[in-house]
């Protein structure tokens, strides 16, 4: 498993701020409104009084032709617009050419920007009742600009507008990344476009795209197809396929960078060509997950040919100038019992594993610079010896990222980044590649090139996918892009929740694919039950659910309840929220919200028991929804006691502290999120203080 050391219902929210933009807010506060919706935050944001209004006369003009990236996104911008609002656009496309004056939206930029690092991005958008103008360096800054246009993009009782405002923008990172591994699970051509769409709608700019692993080797070799033809099960990339995402990326201002992970992770590339193992074949496709022992034999000679000649294919395939190497979790075992790699190790003076693996990089580093690619590894790449143009992407933590620059390596930030553990928002929020209080100067702060969510795919299929991924990962989008003073974690919340609904309109599945897979593990539509638990469970952090009595394999069915479970529960955060707020005053309104949620917990068993018994699937989460009413049971007891100004007695609070203690333990694979909340009501009415009646609410 890729890291294994460290790495391992929003909807309700979501609608309530869609609606909270929506049509009946009072015209005075919509414009502050909408641009406080934006994500990531700008850089400068100036409201003005006015607004532009959309309607059908809406147009676009620019100098961009048909082809181009400025001109693709004009042409999808005006069609989510249309989407968005039902209007009839009497534009029924952009004008193949025309001169920037054309449309009352028009954009203008210098030149075409370039794919790689440290390129401008930057863009300004001045809006006026009669006109927007849409300025950047780059055509990638003018994606950036229309994707903040559509994200102003707001309704009141006469339509739909866009407030009158300047906005003055640029990233904070230049390399804000998503990594998809489509190694251990595939993940079909359209999950790729998709998610590449909402990168784009967040402002990232980098796929890294992990290709090679023990369970898979998944593009096309046409060099050595046997690579692809035996170590993939048939799921693979054709080169067409690939190329047609880079250039589906490149439209929408994102890179595509690839990652062959070698010496270790590799058992795929063994099926097809054992002899370049450290240990005797044969090898099959690894179903189970871990660090595998199988590695490349760093002291045979025939392997740096291979790789040369791998190598040499694929950077003609993959544009991008760099090219991920991986080198994490070499195992070692494999190297230790070779008689050969032991003999050439002491021939080399190479004093240990890790001098070994810094030969072989150094050897590899050789290829990928003759076929004009720099490469980027994991920490373990970071050996003496190698030259500073290498990009280290660290995901053992900052301290690591800090001591490469200091040492003059670019750096890319992935600890505190992996969305796969299923950790809420803010902790990826809060979690910067350059902390406050850093002790890097000027230069070493510039090498920190930024950092990238990572979506390890040991737990997650095509149709679970988006929901690991989205929305949380908007979050760490932000992060990369605004100021670092931009730490606000309850507006992020609130923003959120808005942007998880527009992800929605480019095809993203990671609120819609619940119901559809409580339907099926319903066998039929009544999950009202269903969701009602769902809301108050997260699936196990990190990595425990693979020490839950069952082995996951790369062949094990991910349809089962806690993989409908959202990674974090929006209804578990507002409970605890209004648990606070009503310990901290009092008020009788807040108490009738949560006797009402708490109340919905407690009679929900009986209703899901019938679901269950139709369904043996469902079977696993009965103690699950049990221990949820009972849970629920003991807060409402507590509420009571609070809103009454009594104490209980010492018997019954050690006995509901017992069974919040059980309740928080993990069934079916997860958790109850809301046990620490109901804790936090049974401590204020158990405590030694006590507290007074609940005041009335006018």
């Amino acid at each position: 498993m890729a890291h294994s050391r460290q790495r391992r219902l929003f909807l309700g929210m979501a609608m309530l701020a869609f609606l909270a933009i929506g049509p009946a807010r009072a015209a005075q506060s919509a414009p502050e409104r909408a641009a406080l919706d934006l994500m990531p935050v700008p850089e400068s944001v100036n409201l003005r009084d006015g607004r532009f209004r959309v309607d059908d006369s809406l147009s676009v003009g620019g100098q961009a032709a048909p082809g181009d990236r400025a001109f693709g996104a004009a042409a999808r911008f005006m069609s989510r617009v249309a989407a968005r609002t039902g209007i009839f656009l009497k534009q029924d496309f952009l004008a193949a050419r025309g001169s920037a004056a054309d449309g009352a939206v028009r954009y203008e930029f210098t030149r075409p920007g370039k794919l790689e690092p440290l390129e401008d991005e930057s863009y300004s958008l001045i809006v006026n009742p009669g006109k927007v103008v849409l300025s950047a360096p780059t055509d990638i800054g003018v994606l950036r600009g229309f994707e903040t246009l559509l994200q102003l993009l707001s309704s009141d009782q006469a339509g739909y507008y866009i407030p009158c405002v300047e906005i003055i923008d640029r990233p904070r990172f230049t390399w804000r990344g998503l990594l998809i591994d489509s190694g251990r699970h595939f993940q079909p051509v359209e999950a790729i476009k998709r998610n590449l769409d909402g990168m784009a709608a967040l402002k990232m700019n980098v796929l890294h795209w992990h290709l090679t692993e023990d369970q898979g080797f998944r593009v096309e070799s046409k060099v050595f197809p046997r690579l692809h033809e035996l170590g993939s099960d048939g799921l693979y990339y054709t080169q067409a396929q690939i190329r047609e995402i880079i250039e589906y990326a490149a439209d929408r201002g994102i890179r595509v960078m690839p990652e062959f992970d070698v010496p270790g992770h590799s058992t795929s590339w063994f099926v097809a060509y054992p002899e370049f193992a450290s240990a005797p074949g044969p090898y099959a496709i690894e179903r189970r997950f871990g660090v595998a022992e199988p590695a490349f034999n760093p002291a045979d000679e025939r392997v740096y040919p291979f790789f040369d000649k791998f190598f040499g294919e694929m950077a003609a395939l993959f544009p991008d100038p760099y090219l991920h190497i991986g080198g994490d979790e070499v195992e070692g075992r494999h190297w230790d019992a070779n008689p050969a790699i032991q003999a050439f190790k002491k021939k080399r003076g190479l004093a240990d594993n890790h001098a070994l693996q810094a030969y072989f990089n150094t050897r590899l580093l050789k290829i990928l610079t003759r076929h004009g690619k720099k490469m980027v590894g994991w920490d373990e790449i970071f050996q003496p010896g190698l030259p500073t143009d290498i990009v280290i992407q660290s995901w053992r933590g900052t301290e690591a990222l800090v001591e490469s620059a200091r040492k003059g390596y670019q750096g890319i930030l992935s600890n505190g980044y992996y969305i796969d553990l299923c950790q809420p928002a803010e902790t990826h929020y809060l979690n910067d590649p350059i902390p406050s209080g850093s002790t890097l100067d000027e230069a070493q702060r510039k090498l920190v090139l930024g950092g990238e969510a990572t979506m390890w795919s040991e737990l997650v299929t095509p149709e679970t996918i988006d929901s690991r991924i989205w929305p949380r990962t908007a979050a760490i989008a932000e992060r990369l892009w605004s100021r670092p003073s931009v730490r606000d974690v309850g507006d992020m919340y609130r923003r959120l929740a808005v942007v998880s609904l527009r992800l929605e309109e480019l095809g993203l599945t990671h609120l819609k694919n619940q119901g559809m897979m409580l339907r099926r593990l319903a066998a039929g539509p009544d999950i009202g039950p269903l969701e009602v638990l769902a809301q108050a469970v997260e699936p196990l952090k990190n990595y425990q659910r693979h020490s839950q009595g069952v082995t996951y394999t790369s062949l094990s069915p991910l349809t089962r309840f806690v993989d409908a479970c959202a990674p974090e529960s929006m209804a578990a955060r507002d409970f605890r929220i209004k648990v606070e707020s009503f310990i901290s005053s009092g008020d009788r309104e807040s108490a009738q919200e949560l006797r009402k949620t708490l109340t919905a917990w407690k009679n929900n068993h009986t209703l899901l028991l019938p679901l269950i018994a139709r369904s043996p699937a469902l079977k696993e989460i009965e103690p699950l929804s049990l221990t949820l009413a009972e849970a629920a049971e003991t807060g409402l007891t507590a509420l009571a006691h609070i809103e009454k100004g009594e104490k209980p007695s010492p018997d019954w609070a050690e006995g509901g502290r017992g069974k919040l203690n059980e309740a928080a333990k993990p069934m079916a694979h997860a958790e109850l999120a809301v046990v620490r909340a109901v804790g936090r009501l049974l401590e204020a009415c158990a405590g030694p203080a006590g507290r007074g009646p609940v005041r009335d609410i006018m």
